[in-house]
């Protein structure tokens, strides 16, 4: 068992989290406990840390960080034909 002071701002501001989300202060302790613990118990590097937001946008071009520059060209060749056909 746990005994715990909190400030008398943080208790006002778990009160009404509590509340709002319908659990007990005891559940929402508990809760925010075993999220710290999972977040820092495990160190992830930082690709771990952002694999949900890799790939999102796939362009299905494989090698674009290899060539990027021809890439880039190529880009830059089309914008410039389109203005010059104005």
């Amino acid at each position: 068992m746990i005994s715990l002071r909190l400030p008398p701002e943080l208790e006002r501001k778990l009160d009404s989290f509590a509340k709002s989300e319908g659990k007990s202060r005891t559940e929402i302790v508990k809760d925010s406990i075993l999220e710290y613990i999972k977040n820092r118990g495990i160190n992830k590097t930082p690709f771990e840390l952002g694999l949900d937001l890799f790939g999102k946008h796939n362009s299905d071009i494989t090698d674009l960080a290899q060539n990027r520059k021809a890439y880039l060209q190529k880009a830059i060749g089309k914008k410039n034909e389109k203005r010059s056909s104005h």
